[in-house]
């Protein structure tokens, strides 16, 4: 055995050797792959990928470096990164650094050498699992011979790590403090055009972005913010980001959403905040075999009649008619009619969410799209354009 060698252990007895790569050690969450050909440094510093082990499916990983302008967030999020042919050395006029350093600084345990195919094509089949790294000092005497012992510990270490089913990871990812974010761009110093309550359940920087280079003013509260905590900054809308975890378990989010609702303030969710509002419109949600993750996913906005290449990052969906409008069953249908707007075209799950009685909307997917496709980007001026319509119509009855 040498210092370099790596296992992957799946819970179901799987095990890919592979090179040790980036910090060593060990680690387990639940296995996941992504299918984007490039991002991997927003993929890495995604709060969504909380507790979950990547598996980067494109075969070649960490040509363009990393550098100081991509990182979704201040941190490396994933649990774990699998890759196949790790780079030897960046070469991008961008890079300011090497993924492997990266990884190492942060102390995200990897493997490189893996079958990337034959692992992706086994999660497929079998479902996301969880699954464990070990390398370095993690690794058991006679590891290197993969004995029924040694396999056996290893499988039972990862069996004995928590399910992704029935996490409550948000308070995990999300800030501590409120915090704004000023309109920017054109509309830098000028008097906002609308003023955004974000939550974040596990948001991502190019999210407020976009919105503060609409001229919107963005107060992002923690995950555990009040609707009293959203009203104080009068909002004209509220937006619920993406994040990690089970939707099953946000019972405070969700009924700080049906606050929102009842208000009948303007409502955008991305992600999980899709997931809420299916939630909160009385729906129910449902853990998909292996999820969708990557940015090439294909939906079509029924709304246009368009389809839309999409980020996605869920391995949670809405469990919602997709045949036509129907009644939202919360409370014998307290908040009317809803359709269900977009749809995957890979496999007919619910991508969006439209009441057609409150002004409220939601797409399972990432608009922001930090490394690309911005074939979403319109949602941001859609939800813009709700806010002044609702605000107009207000002043108009006032």
């Amino acid at each position: 055995m040498t210092e370099e060698m790596a296992l992957l252990v799946l819970e179901d007895g799987q095990v890919f050797q592979g090179t040790a790569y980036g910090y060593r050690g060990k680690t387990v969450g639940e296995i996941v792959f992504s299918t984007g050909m490039t991002g991997y440094q927003e993929t890495l510093t995604d709060p969504s990928y909380h507790k979950q082990i990547v598996v980067q499916t494109a075969p070649h990983i960490g040509n363009t470096g990393v550098n100081q302008q991509d990182p979704e967030s201040a941190q490396i999020w994933v649990a774990g990164y699998v890759v196949r042919d790790a780079a030897r050395r960046a070469s991008n006029w961008r890079a300011d650094g090497e993924l492997e350093d990266y990884l190492r600084d942060q102390q995200v345990v990897g493997i490189s050498g893996v079958d990337t195919r034959a692992l992706t094509r086994h999660i497929r089949e079998r479902g996301a699992m969880r699954a464990g790294i070990f390398s370095g000092s993690a690794l058991p005497a006679g590891a290197e011979y993969l004995t029924t012992p040694v396999v056996e510990a290893l499988v039972a270490i990862v069996q004995a790590s928590p399910q992704m089913e029935g996490a409550n990871l948000t308070d995990e990812v999300s800030t501590t403090e409120m915090y704004v974010v000023e309109p920017a761009g054109d509309f830098a110093g000028k008097e906002p055009l609308a003023r955004v309550a974000a939550l974040d359940l596990g948001l991502k920087n190019r999210t407020p972005y976009h919105m503060s280079h609409l001229g919107m003013q963005v107060y992002v509260f923690p995950a555990n913010a009040t609707f009293e905590d959203l009203k104080s900054v009068n909002p004209d809308g509220v937006f619920f980001s993406n994040g990690p975890g089970d939707p099953a378990t946000a019972d405070s989010q969700v009924n700080l959403l049906r606050a929102v609702l009842d208000a009948k303030i303007p409502y955008f969710g991305i992600c999980f905040g899709n997931q809420l509002l299916g939630r909160a419109l009385g729906y129910g949600t449902y853990k998909l075999g292996y999820g969708h993750r990557g940015v090439n996913q294909p939906v079509l906005d029924r709304t246009t009649g368009k389809v839309e290449i999409t980020a996605h990052n869920h391995g949670f969906a809405v469990d919602a008619p997709t045949t036509g409008a129907s009644v939202a069953p919360f409370e014998n249908g307290r908040y009317g009619n809803v359709e269900v707007s977009h749809v995957s075209l890979n496999d007919g799950v619910v991508e969006g969410l439209r009441c057609l009685d409150l002004p409220a909307f939601s797409v399972q997917y990432h608009p922001e799209a930090a490394a690309g496709p911005h074939d979403a980007a319109y949602l941001f001026p859609r939800f813009l354009e709700l806010m002044q319509k609702t605000a107009a119509q207000e002043a108009k009855n006032a």
